[in-house]
């Protein structure tokens, strides 16, 4: 089993088998927040931090009969003493969580996580309700604002979810285009299906233009940077000299919305199309605007 899933079991453990969904994640956040490497990473969604990648978790040992749910909370029906599997750090912070957090109820959950992170309350639809005109004025200035137009990109490769989509909010980005050819991916969360309804979830437009990719049979055997060069040499003489129309939508799409990224896999932009693509759209015609790999 994976290491973080027992945290999650501990976790339910420590506080006698049953927590609320909002609660686990609050729990989870100041968890993670303790330790050196974090189990989980977090999005500001509608009620504060939020882990897909936790939850997605929580599903799958659903599914396994590990756990079992309700609308509003998570439990372990397990008989194994997980807690005794953490590590000696982990299961410290667990203890420290049980003794100084324990007597929380939601609502004290709720304000503890806006009031010390409020970058993760900055999408809550509870924020105004629950906290004082000053705190939440915290929150609303913790929103990422730019005003630039700028054309990113951005690649997945060695981050998680979470990750991923805090770059695309933090840069505020409005539209995502995806230019794979396939949108499939082994990683959680990064298929077509998925990381559009995660980036619909937190009010970030998708759009899929596969035209504009690179066939997965293609992208076999680089094993250097010359193999790359060869491999995009043929990209733009193949793909971007008879996709200019999908080139031109691109920066109306940028036009539009200000603020959009191309996205694929490669964390190293030099080993991946959208550079070539980027940069064919900057010496489009009506291109006066800023270029950002992230």
């Amino acid at each position: 089993m994976f290491y973080r899933r027992k945290i999650l079991l501990a976790l339910l453990e420590t506080f006698d088998g049953q927590l609320s969904k909002i609660r686990l994640q609050k729990m989870l956040l100041i968890f993670s927040e303790m330790q050196q490497r974090n189990c989980y990473e977090f999005v500001p969604f509608k009620y504060g931090c939020f882990s897909f990648s936790a939850n997605a978790d929580l599903s799958i040992m659903e599914n396994k009969g590990m756990i079992k749910s309700d609308e509003k909370s998570w439990y372990n029906i397990t008989k194994e003493n997980y807690s005794a599997t953490l590590t000696k750090e982990d299961q410290q912070i667990l203890q420290f969580i049980k003794t100084n957090f324990g007597h929380y109820n939601t609502n004290d959950f709720i304000r503890y996580t806006y009031i010390n992170y409020p970058f993760f309350a900055i999408n809550s639809q509870i924020a105004r309700e629950k906290l004082s005109a000053e705190e939440f004025k915290i929150i609303q200035d913790s929103r990422p604002v730019r005003t630039t137009t700028t054309l990113f990109t951005i690649g997945y490769e060695g981050v998680s979810l979470e990750n991923y989509l805090n770059k695309l909010i933090i840069y505020d980005i409005k539209l995502l285009c995806d230019v794979r050819n396939n949108p499939f991916s082994m990683k959680y969360g990064f298929s077509k299906k998925q990381l559009e309804n995660f980036c619909s979830q937190l009010g970030i437009k998708y759009i899929h233009m596969p035209e504009v990719g690179i066939k997965s049979s293609e992208r076999q055997n680089l094993d250097s940077q010359s193999d790359y060069n060869y491999l995009f040499d043929k990209y733009k003489r193949d793909v971007l000299s008879k996709t200019l129309e999908s080139q031109t939508q691109i920066l109306y799409l940028l036009k539009k919305y200000h603020r959009i990224a191309l996205t694929c896999f490669e964390a190293n932009v030099c080993q991946c199309h959208r550079n070539h693509l980027a940069e064919a759209i900057t010496k489009l015609p009506d291109w006066q605007y800023e270029l950002m790999h992230i």
